[in-house]
């Protein structure tokens, strides 16, 4: 039975396409699916194709920053257009999902602002919902430049 639970967590690794050879050592007490979820969780964040994913992120937030603070409305909601309607990861962690509501809705917000004010407004929202996911995934990078104020 052991064998079999330890071939499905295995299996449920492949699939979810870890880049990362090591898996989390399960601590006594944790359960096999909270040590298989933290190895998904640590293999996901640490991958290259995440790693591009989240600069691309930072990339198009700093472009609609740019925009902004140069007052031109029209350039700011192409990268917040990106932020709405690009593809996301896969294989997140559930408590990740509320953030990247969070900056989808501000992005949209931001993409149909009718003013430049209100897109500084939305875009404070987006920079909010990076904060909370980097805070939610325990990833220590400062944000303080996404501030617009």
């Amino acid at each position: 039975m052991k064998l079999r639970e330890l071939l499905i967590v295995g299996f449920a690794l492949c699939v979810t396409g870890c880049v990362e050879k090591e898996q989390a050592v399960p601590e006594q007490g944790d359960d096999t699916e909270t040590a298989a979820k933290s190895a998904v969780e640590k293999s996901l964040m640490g991958s290259d194709t995440f790693i591009r994913h989240m600069h691309l992120h930072a990339s198009h937030l700093d472009s609609l920053n740019t925009a902004l603070a140069a007052g031109d409305l029209e350039a700011a909601q192409t990268p917040a257009h990106w932020l709405l309607r690009h593809e996301g990861v896969t294989g997140h962690p559930d408590d990740w999902q509320p953030h990247i509501e969070r900056m989808r809705d501000a992005a949209r917000a931001a993409t149909e602002a009718g003013d430049i004010e209100t897109a500084r407004t939305a875009a404070q929202g987006i920079a909010e919902g990076c904060r909370g996911c980097h805070v939610a995934a325990g990833v220590d990078i400062d944000l303080s430049n996404l501030n617009l104020d």
